[in-house]
């Protein structure tokens, strides 16, 4: 069972078991180039593990990947989600830093600091 928090917002996701990808209107003033990224990121990561996969960010603007999975999928690979999950946060640190900034500024309202910036 799935538990909703209030204070997470969705910035994207993908469903292997219905083929869809979902991305939060919300998030439309990003680049066209950031959205198709994080599109093929959710949607590959999926096609290669299964399940569910989520980006939400946190009430203190951390971006997290959310991953869920049937009970019934006898094919998830657990194993390999957090391995792919790793190896998103380490290949895409650049992106998943700026997007955690961004909405840290733009949502939150928060100050960039010169010296957090360098």
């Amino acid at each position: 069972m799935i538990e909703e928090k209030q204070d997470r917002i969705v910035l994207c996701g993908a469903n292997s078991y219905e083929q869809k990808y979902y991305f939060n209107e919300q998030f439309s003033n990003l680049p066209e180039n950031i959205r198709q990224e994080l599109q093929i990121m959710c949607v590959l990561y999926t096609e290669d593990v299964g399940g569910i996969l989520t980006l939400e960010f946190e009430e203190d603007g951390t971006l997290e990947f959310l991953v869920t999975a049937e009970e019934t999928d006898y094919l998830f690979d657990e194993i390999g989600s957090v391995l792919k999950i790793k190896q998103y946060q380490t290949e895409k640190r650049d992106l998943l830093e700026a997007l955690e900034m961004y909405y840290r500024v733009f949502y939150l309202g928060e100050e960039i600091d010169e010296e957090e910036e360098s």
